[in-house]
């Protein structure tokens, strides 16, 4: 049996958190200047360099603005980007977006590949479900999310390679978290169920019938085009 990794919080991010809770909740508001890391660190308890990473962060993200030798400002915003995702996974850098999309390439795209040879017939069972699940989310994006996530473990499954298995198993929980905010962006900026759903129809089929090479192109494609539009996401958005 393999275990998901527990993942915890760092100090930054509950920091992280805290501010952008106080924004959507308006006790801080546009223009509204921050008190200055010191008094962060001793209002929150924590060293100032868990303050500084928060405030890098929520700057990346657009929340906040650096005015030089005046302090840290609450920007001005459009209240409506509140129903965005704004959570702790996008207090990512963009690089480090890139290179967790980088990483389940190099796992997934081959995993694909080695699930459309060595497969049984009872392996295609999981990953037919969770695409009819997916198909059938009707709106429930954290149902679809779960079983995007459900999709690529049960194809990790049917490779039959315990220590490829144990590999994703062990950044599954970002990777689970990252699927779940990745969706969220793809379906606000853009009505993408339908592309999202054939993407992995495609992979699917694929491994079904036995293509490693089509399952190979179709893996690659979907990840790669995903990676494309939430960097473009982060670089118009969040920066």
């Amino acid at each position: 049996m393999a275990y998901q990794k527990i993942q915890t919080k760092k100090i930054y991010e509950e920091v992280a958190e805290s501010i952008i809770d106080k924004i959507r909740n308006t006790q801080l508001k546009p223009g509204e200047k921050l008190p200055s890391v010191e008094q962060l660190a001793a209002n929150f308890d924590v060293g100032k360099s868990a303050i500084r990473e928060a405030l890098s962060g929520l700057r990346s993200m657009g929340l906040l603005e650096m005015k030089q030798g005046e302090g840290t400002y609450v920007k001005s915003f459009d209240p409506s980007k509140f129903s965005l995702p704004v959570t702790i996974a996008f207090l990512m850098k963009k690089n480090d977006v890139k290179e967790l999309y980088e990483l389940r390439k190099i796992l997934e795209v081959g995993t694909a590949s080695l699930a459309a040879k060595v497969h049984n017939e009872e392996d295609l069972i999981p990953i037919e479900k969770a695409l009819i699940v997916m198909g059938n989310a009707k709106g429930d994006e954290d149902l679809a999310a779960s079983a995007d996530m459900d999709f690529h473990i049960a194809i990790a499954h049917a490779a039959h390679n315990q220590l490829l298995l144990n590999l994703i198993s062990s950044v599954s929980g970002l990777i689970s978290e990252t699927i779940r905010e990745t969706r969220k962006v793809l379906l606000y900026s853009e009505n993408r169920s339908e592309t999202l759903y054939m993407e992995h129809e495609r992979i699917f089929n694929a491994i079904k019938n036995r293509k490693p090479e089509e399952a190979h192109e179709h893996m690659y494609t979907h990840l790669d085009e995903v990676n494309r539009e939430l960097v473009q996401y982060i670089d118009e958005t969040l920066e």
